[in-house]
């Protein structure tokens, strides 16, 4: 990078300040990051130009290591970026992003579609015997030439030419897709005016509901905001059924109809997507998704699907046949709709395993659970987290905490953001995010990840507790910050979750796991309001109920993933509502559930990229991921250190150094077992 050009503007500029420098947002307005994206990706054009132009013979040193060092240049201003346009997205920020998609796509294009810079990637990588590349250098150089490959490098002007203006239209209509999505989540919420509506909730959820339509203007009321966290244990536990279909309705309504309608960008992306995927040589956008991926390919994947959705929709019509009867045995009257199936989930977990969840809640207090995931990665990867004084280090909004992470408590590995609250600019889920990622390249660089979260905020002063369901993926999203900060190797681009999906959410399934250890619970459940601890025969109930309901969740999740597939197979459909619905009916898709994210506000798959015709991922890890837990258990319990060290090594520290398959055998000592998933969610007959 040229000082000179950068030295003005700080979200540019190499980072300053404490742990070797730390994103300055406290620079951060929508103007400076506007110009800093102008500027950040000039800089970068110039390196690679420089780097495409030198007449030297391409060696390692020469071509592969100055486009590293480029990358990351520019990767601290799209770092900033990225937390403003999913964490601050103001109407001003909304406007920047919408400006800068295309841009970027462009800007991005030009470099995978420069043949100089392709060409001597190329050479390097052909010579790789002879110039005596480490393992991780090869790798790095495979890697590099299949995005250029992948990006259009080897396709004629023309081909090139369309191509561009491909991937800028599919980045203009990715924010658009994610914004209409936002806005239907700020805009809409279901009000309860009266008490009676409340029936069922505990009262952190209705401290909450009051905060939020506080926060709306109706201190009178109650608002259940149209977010996952606000919605799902509201459908668990309100007694009122007609809330319970107005709720549903609103949430899974999102992206469809009226100002925010989604239905014709996604027929447009879809159509896009599969032109690019020919012009590029593939047959479908899902063979080009997923050409590196484990799976290799769709097939694979539609295979582990199919086998499991047998299995999982037997489990939902026994689900279903149980909650049945639990409603006709209170003679309510009705015949189990989709906003009835948590509601009588719960009745039935009740009944079989003496078990409400309402009841476990109350233990379940994020600032005691966000210690007890301190305490994992201390005793699994003796990682240490001590809380970085406020006002050491900017952040971009006053809700965000920091910890310093050092490794055996000495060596410092990296910085750990939070940032855990709903806002009304905040798009809705929950993400990990890499600001800088580990590399030994120069003089190394240590890791800064963050944790995003919409957890809902309860009334001032109150403490937050939050459902199972919640603290399961703050745990998850937990493994994917520790996947960051283990990483242990030389280059960025191969560095911590810089891996495929379908193994990017191995780190953070399996650490869901410790979630529900007694040390864990036992420990750091704490009741919010007695002081006690979770109760062993409390404890003993979420063990023995560890695999209830796993039929619903698996066929919520599994509809999207195989519609998701079949979206990105075929010709794109004219028509995606009913290419949805005839997809469900076609799979057999039980009446009494929806898909976990439907079409027209399926932010994985349509806000960009990153998980289309790849949504399958999450159940492709979740195979690694249970037989890995297995190997604990074949060990002697979760904490065995020997298993802990070698899946650090192999999996949390290896990031993209080797094949995903290798890394995994490493660890294991073979192949995943499949049917350890169905042992794991208790589908077998």
């Amino acid at each position: 990078m040229n000082p000179d050009s950068a030295s003005s503007l700080p979200l540019v500029a190499p980072w300053t300040g404490p742990f070797g420098g730390v994103p300055p947002f406290e620079r951060l307005s929508a103007a400076a990051l506007a110009e800093a994206l102008e500027v950040g990706m000039r800089e970068q054009l110039a390196a690679v130009e420089r780097i495409g132009a030198n007449a030297e013979p391409p060696t390692f040193a020469n071509t592969i290591v100055p486009f590293e060092r480029a990358a990351q240049d520019f990767h601290r201003v799209a770092a900033v970026y990225g937390v403003a346009t999913s964490a601050l997205a103001d109407d001003a920020m909304q406007a920047v992003e919408r400006e800068m998609a295309p841009k970027l796509a462009a800007f991005a294009d030009r470099i995978t579609q420069d043949r100089r810079l392709y060409a001597r990637i190329d050479q390097v990588y052909a010579s790789r015997a002879e110039a005596g590349l480490t393992a991780e250098q090869e790798r790095l150089c495979w890697l590099l030439r299949g995005d250029f490959m992948r990006g259009g490098a080897a396709l004629d002007d023309r081909g090139q030419h369309e191509l561009t203006e491909i991937n800028q239209r599919l980045a203009t209509l990715g924010t658009t897709f994610a914004q209409n999505v936002l806005a239907d989540e700020q805009e809409k919420c279901v009000f309860i005016e009266d008490a009676t509506g409340l029936a069922g909730l505990s009262e952190p959820l209705r401290s909450a509901a009051a905060a939020a339509a506080a926060a709306r203007g109706r201190p009178e009321a109650w608002a259940i905001e149209n977010t996952r966290s606000a919605v799902e244990p509201f459908l668990a536990f309100a007694e009122r059924r007609d809330l319970r279909e107005r709720v549903w309705r609103m949430f899974v309504g999102r992206g469809e109809g009226g100002t925010h309608d989604n239905t014709a960008t996604v027929a447009e992306i879809l159509r896009l997507r599969a032109r690019r995927a020919r012009l590029l040589g593939f047959p479908t956008h899902a063979h080009w998704q997923l050409e590196r991926s484990m799976a290799g390919g769709p097939e694979k994947a539609i295979a582990l699907m199919e086998t499991v959705w047998q299995a999982a929709v037997r489990a939902v019509r026994r689900e279903v046949a149980a909650m049945q009867e639990v409603a006709d045995a209170a003679a309510a009257g009705l015949t189990i709709e989709p906003w009835d199936y948590r509601f009588y989930a719960e009745q039935v977990r009740r009944s079989r395993y003496d078990l409400d969840e309402a009841e476990v809640t109350p233990y379940l207090q994020l600032e005691r659970l966000r210690e007890g995931m301190f305490d994992v990665a201390g005793r699994l990867f003796d990682l240490h987290f001590t809380a970085v004084p406020a006002g050491t280090v900017p952040v971009w909004h006053p809700d965000v905490r920091v910890w310093e992470v050092r490794d055996g408590g000495q060596r410092h590995v990296g910085l750990w953001y939070f940032d855990p609250f709903a806002r009304r600019d905040k798009r809705s889920g929950a993400w990990m995010s890499s600001l800088r990622s580990q590399a030994r390249l120069d003089e190394g660089t240590t890791a800064i990840v963050t944790n995003t979260c919409n957890f809902m905020r309860p009334a001032a002063g109150l403490p937050v507790t939050i459902s199972w369901d919640d603290a399961t993926t703050l745990f998850h999203e937990f493994g994917h910050a520790l996947h960051g900060l283990c990483s242990a190797v030389g280059y960025p681009s191969v560095s911590g979750t810089n891996v495929p999906s379908d193994y990017v959410e191995f780190p953070s399934q399996v650490l869901e796991h410790w979630l529900s250890t007694p040390e864990v619970l036992g420990r750091h459940a704490v009741h919010v309001e007695t002081g006690r601890p979770l109760p062993p025969e409390l404890l003993a109930k979420l063990d023995r109920a560890a695999a209830f309901n796993q039929g619903f969740k698996t066929v919520e999740f599994l509809a999207s993933a195989l519609v998701d597939m079949r979206l990105h197979m075929g010709e794109p459909p004219v028509d995606p509502a009913a290419f949805e619905r005839d997809s469900l009916e076609a799979l057999g898709m039980p009446r009494e559930i929806v898909m976990r994210h439907r079409t027209p506000h399926f932010a994985h798959i349509f806000s960009d990229d990153g998980y289309s015709a790849a949504y399958y991922s999450y159940l492709w890890a979740d195979v690694l991921t249970a037989d890995a837990w297995e190997a604990f258990t074949e060990a002697g319990g979760p904490w065995d250190a020997d298993v802990a060290a070698r899946l650090r090594r192999e999996v949390f520290s290896a990031g993209n150094t080797v094949a995903p398959e290798e890394g995994y055998r490493r660890f294991r000592g073979r192949a995943a077992d499949p049917a350890a998933l169905l042992r794991k969610r208790g589908l077998v007959d």
